[in-house]
């Protein structure tokens, strides 16, 4: 009879453990903590951060492993009124990659009383009926509890007008490390069960030469933001192991073409006696090294591609 008990409890168990796996992304207005979100979860720098719109340009993965589940985060670009034809196509972008996700998680600052941007995205998000919607309140290290309680009644408002069911509404400061756990265990059961999607070591399975490119993007836009605030775009052209090199003493060689979109540009992005462009080498090449863990040789060229954000040959060749 013991043998009996022990076995059902056995099953139990295993039923009650069942891994998890699937993947989830984080929507919201720009400046709404999506990206630090994603790094906190990952504890890896993985999503590029910056304070500007749109400059996010490719799925970039994280993956948080956990013994019973892994939870894949899609960092969609943000949803925004289109004026160009590269608006247009991160729309669609977005749209088939909400549809496709198992758990969207819809980032609200705070600090920030809930506007139109917020509203736009929520009526999209209500559209998508099938897939569970989490609101993360997002920042919250800088308002006192009485502000946070006001905008989670606000969210929990915004929800029931719109007719969005939200499946959970967490407050976190991913600066603060706060609750970031919390929002992991949260949304894992709403995870399909099922196997590990990708081997252990993996934090994004974006392939290297993406991450590169978008470091040495956010290089070269600190400091010009107001200038050139979406005109840069960085192609990869070759990322090759030095040869003739001891095995001790790697070297990798990068050459890449940082496009901007009228000749005007080029001398902001060059800087006075090409110090500026020094400096987006300098800064870049340390995040390359400590991403890829090795010595990097980076050799940088300023091109312009006349107008690329609106002519679709252009946008195809620089991967968009």
């Amino acid at each position: 009879m013991g043998a009996m008990s022990v076995r059902t409890q056995s099953s139990e168990q295993s039923a009650e453990a069942a891994h998890r796996a699937g993947f989830a992304c984080f929507v919201g207005r720009p400046n709404a903590g999506k990206s630090t979100l994603t790094n906190a979860l990952v504890g890896k720098k993985v999503a590029i951060t910056s304070n500007r719109p749109q400059t996010t340009r490719h799925t970039v993965r994280g993956i948080v492993h956990r013994p019973d589940a892994q939870l894949i985060l899609v960092d969609t670009p943000g949803l925004h009124k289109p004026r160009t034809l590269l608006g247009e196509r991160l729309n669609d972008v977005v749209r088939t990659t909400w549809a496709e996700v198992d758990v969207i998680g819809f980032c609200l600052p705070a600090n920030e009383k809930l506007g139109p941007g917020d509203r736009f995205i929520a009526k999209e998000l209500a559209g998508i009926k099938r897939t569970p919607k989490v609101a993360v309140v997002t920042k919250t290290d800088l308002v006192d509890s009485k502000a946070l309680a006001e905008q989670l009644i606000a969210i929990d408002r915004l929800g029931k007008e719109l007719g969005i069911e939200w499946a959970e509404i967490i407050p976190v400061s991913a600066v603060g490390d706060r609750q970031v756990n919390l929002l992991a265990d949260l949304l894992i059961p709403l995870l399909p069960e099922g196997p590990a999607l990708y081997p252990e070591g993996d934090l994004t399975d974006e392939p290297e030469q993406v991450m590169v490119a978008e470091l040495i993007r956010e290089a070269a836009l600190e400091g010009v933001r107001d200038e050139l605030p979406h005109s840069i775009a960085v192609v990869v052209e070759e990322m090759l192991p030095r040869e003739d090199r001891p095995a001790d003493k790697p070297l990798l060689d990068i050459h890449a073409n940082i496009y901007i979109e009228r000749p005007s540009q080029k001398g902001i992005i060059i800087g006075p006696k090409g110090r500026r462009l020094k400096d987006v080498g300098i800064k870049s090449r340390k995040q390359i090294e400590a991403l890829l863990g090795t010595p990097v040789f980076l050799d940088l060229h300023v091109k312009v591609a006349k107008d690329w954000q609106r002519d679709p040959k252009q946008l195809r060749k620089l991967g968009f």
